[in-house]
Parts: C-alpha cells; sequence; structure tokens
C-alpha cells in the first residue's frame, strides 16, 4: 500500500491536465489563453514573444510544445527547457497537493529543507485517523520535487484509514501522470511490527487483533 516505502512517480510529458497547467502557470505568473477548448501558453517569462503561436499547448490532455523554437542557439535552448523544468515542478507540486487534499489530507510545509540542483521543492501531506483506538492517528508523507517533476514519496507508519486514503491518492496522481510509480519497500521498524505485516506479495497490511 503506501506505508513504509517510497514512491516514485514519473510523469508521461505528452499528457497534462488543463486545470493543473492553469495553476501552475498562474503561480508562475506565464501568460495563457484558452481558445477552442485548447489552453495555449504564449508567455514563459523568457523576454520572447510567441506572437499568435504559442510555447505549450494542451488539447483535452494532450501536450504539443513548439519545436520550432528548439531550433535556435543553444543558449536559448537551454534556457527554455530550463522554463520547462521549472513549470513542470510547479506542475507536479499542484497535482500532489490537489489529489491529497481530495482524499482529506492538509499540506504542511517542509522547513528544513534546502533546494539545491537535483531536489526543488519538499513538504508533507498529513492525514488524521478516525479509527477511536488507533495510538498514533497522525500520519505524514513526505514528498520531493525533483527537477524535472519527478515525485518522490517517503512513508513510514499511517494509520490503517489513512493509508488506505493516501494510497487512492497516489492512484490520482498515477492517473494524472498517465503513468504508474514505482515504489520500493521499506523495512517495517519493530515497534510497528505487532501492528503491520506484509503479505505473500509483499504489501503491508494491519494485523488483526
Amino acid at each position: 500500500m503506501s506505508r513504509f516505502e517510497s514512491s516514485k512517480f514519473v510523469r508521461n510529458n505528452a499528457v497534462m491536465r488543463q486545470d493543473c497547467l492553469i495553476t501552475a502557470c498562474e503561480k508562475l505568473g506565464w501568460k495563457y489563453r484558452v481558445e477552442n477548448g485548447a489552453t495555449l501558453v504564449t508567455d514563459i517569462g523568457i523576454g520572447v514573444s510567441f506572437g499568435y503561436e504559442y510555447a505549450i499547448k494542451v488539447e483535452g490532455s494532450t501536450v504539443t510544445y513548439n519545436t520550432y523554437y528548439f531550433g535556435q542557439t543553444e543558449e536559448f535552448v537551454k534556457k527554455l527547457q530550463d522554463e520547462y523544468n521549472t513549470l513542470n515542478v510547479e506542475y507536479s507540486q499542484t497535482v500532489t497537493i490537489n489529489a491529497f487534499k481530495r482524499h482529506g489530507f492538509t499540506f504542511k510545509s517542509n522547513p528544513s529543507f534546502v533546494p539545491n540542483e537535483t531536489e526543488k521543492v519538499s513538504f508533507f501531506m498529513v492525514g488524521r485517523s478516525n479509527i477511536k483506538d488507533e495510538d498514533e492517528p497522525v500520519g505524514q508523507i513526505k514528498f520531493t520535487i525533483l527537477n524535472d517533476g519527478t515525485i518522490v514519496s517517503d512513508s513510514d507508519y499511517l494509520p490503517e484509514d489513512v493509508n488506505k486514503r493516501a494510497h487512492a491518492s497516489m492512484d490520482d496522481i498515477d492517473e494524472n501522470f498517465s503513468s504508474s510509480r514505482v515504489m520500493t519497500r521499506k523495512e517495517i521498524p519493530a515497534k510497528y511490527r505487532h501492528k503491520v505485516m506484509r503479505d505473500a506479495n509483499n504489501h503491508v497490511v494491519n494485523i488483526k487483533h
């Protein structure tokens, strides 16, 4: 499921949700217009006018990048790619937060995080259990957004109901990214082995008392 594991979400760059793209553009101050059901990004903040053309177009959920501009100088291409990576980071953060909020989680910042060349954003999504006898009712999952928009999650113990909501949230991210996350299992600490175990498929399950 979603506890005692690290997951990596890599987005299919040919797919993007228009509502998340618009939210990301507004946060970045990029200009866009909606035309005939398609979202066209017309200014990505690099001082270049695309005129009546676009830098990025999303029609339905299919992304088209204006490849003409990649035929320019090497310096310009790198700048353009850097801006697209900035968009990918903002897009991935928006997708993650929205997916978890839909399932009752709240956002928590990570004040100790220092961005670097590879890791750009980090935060937690926090869920509270409704199970009456749960002795650790609050569970959180750490998220780190890499420079290309890849999402990496890390979780330890989560109450059963929080775990189910986290799993549903991660399924939503998979659907948005049009890809499947890659999960890496973590060892279950001794203090939790009386509460959870792994089944024959290496999935973490609750131990019934």
